[in-house]
């Protein structure tokens, strides 16, 4: 059995309350008023150049000229702040932007933590519904990983519920008063109906967990297969929920923050970035508890086939990301290509290099069948697509809530250091609390001898 250590625990509760205070002090540190954020743009300039200045402030008009767009176009996207303004009206955007900072950066590490949790319950519940042969001996660390998802996801809705208006425009009536777009789309972008959906994607996906958990641990002592049959069934119902769930989220997490946007591969590429990240926090767990001379049922073909499936969602999220990149750049649609043209003008280096740490990296270190039993050979993997979706859902979030004025800072660091932390107690707890061999699984024999 499991036990958290306590340098680990200690580690886990000091990176929260570091975190805590970073967060605490990017919050304050942020403008006030549109002087406050006019002296940061001086510095700014002042720094980088009046030529600089000049393109953070038209860049976006320009490049949407360019690529096609017309004046009705340009005045109908003001939910993603690219009008021309007048000055006031600009600084007070501006403004606006620097204040939605450090939500997004919190926003960011809350969900990137919570969709790992997420992720592996997906995970588990297909290794149950399916009734694989070679996971059983697995279960336990799944278990223990979506542990942190009822804090994890509580967390994410009270964020986006509390961000209001700094991350969706939807929410502003003055916005929707002016905007027909929007107004076509109250039906489903409207205040009540969105917090509702939330409450319930979280109550939802926590009930399988609970249920799934405890059907698992009653499956140790119980003498008929009834707690294994359970599982399977609450397994086949949540799968249902979470197809639909899943790509509700996206569109009311993300999409509608740019809510002029649309993508019908959106949903999809949630979901890759998700399954590929739990994967990988999975493999990472298990090596990490088997050289403590834990998990000694589990063996080298267990991990070889978590690292097929970090190898092969590796791919199916880069084919996503380039079909839904290719489609919309070549269609060259104004309501669409907006999206690329922030990301590709103002976040250029980390944009494109994600595509190198998600797909060439994860390909580079896993395509030899051989390195994929390696467990060194797996971490190193691990690090780089756990970095690279990351920056992924960092990418999501910031050019649509912050536009140009982004950074990675006090306040992006500190956000990752807290979930860290809340993340390592919450798993080690999860872990420590039951013997990490399950019992009486009718696949477990079948698993302990798993051979690839």
């Amino acid at each position: 059995m499991y036990t958290l250590s306590s340098k680990l625990r200690l580690f886990a509760i000091i990176s929260m309350v570091l975190g805590l205070v970073g967060v605490v002090y990017g919050f304050l540190s942020v403008p006030a008023t549109v002087e406050e954020a006019s002296e940061v743009l001086a510095a700014h300039e002042e720094h980088h150049g009046e030529e600089a200045s000049h393109e953070e402030a038209n860049f976006v008009d320009e490049a949407r000229q360019e690529h096609g767009y017309s004046e009705k176009a340009m005045a109908h996207d003001k939910d993603m702040g690219h009008e021309a303004h007048g000055e006031g009206e600009h600084m007070e955007h501006v403004l606006h932007q620097m204040q939605t900072k450090p939500w997004s950066a919190v926003f960011v590490a809350a969900f990137f933590f919570m969709m790992i949790a997420l992720g592996t319950l997906v995970f588990y519940a297909i290794q149950n519904a399916a009734q694989a042969g070679w996971s059983p001996v697995l279960f336990r660390v799944m278990e223990g990983i979506t542990n942190y998802l009822l804090p994890g996801s509580v967390i994410v809705l009270l964020i986006v519920i509390f961000a209001g208006e700094h991350f969706f425009p939807w929410q502003n009536h003055e916005l929707v008063a002016e905007d027909t777009i929007l107004q076509e789309k109250s039906v489903y972008l409207n205040f009540p109906f969105w917090l509702i959906r939330g409450i319930i994607y979280v109550i939802g996906w926590n009930l399988y967990r609970h249920f799934a958990r405890k059907s698992s641990l009653a499956m140790d002592d119980a003498e008929g297969d009834r707690p294994y049959k359970n599982l399977f069934k609450y397994s086949v119902y949540f799968l249902a929920f979470f197809i639909v769930t899943e790509s509700t989220m996206a569109w009311d997490w993300f999409m509608s923050m740019t809510p002029h946007w649309y993508s019908t591969l959106f949903a999809w590429y949630i979901f890759a970035s998700m399954i590929v990240s739990a994967v990988t926090v999975i493999a990472i767990v298990t090596v990490s508890l088997k050289a403590i001379g834990k998990l000694e049922f589990v063996n080298d073909s267990h991990l070889h086939d978590l690292a097929k499936f970090m190898f092969g969602f590796s791919v199916f999220w880069t084919y996503l990301w380039f079909g839904q990149f290719m489609l919309i750049w070549y269609a060259n649609i104004p309501e669409e290509v907006t999206y690329f043209i922030l990301r590709i003008q103002e976040y250029n280096p980390i944009f494109f290099g994600m595509i190198i740490i998600n797909f060439v990296f994860p390909i580079v270190i896993l395509m030899n069948s051989d390195f994929k039993r390696v467990s060194w050979f797996v971490v190193i993997a691990g690090v780089f697509i756990l970095v690279g979706h990351y920056i992924d859902i960092f990418l999501l979030v910031m050019p649509s809530t912050v536009g140009p004025h982004w950074s990675f800072g006090i306040t992006e660091f500190a956000a990752l250091l807290f979930f860290l932390g809340l993340f390592i107690l919450m798993v080690g707890l999860g872990l420590a609390k039951v013997s990490l061999r399950p019992k009486n699984n009718p696949f477990l024999v079948e698993s302990e001898h798993f051979h690839y």
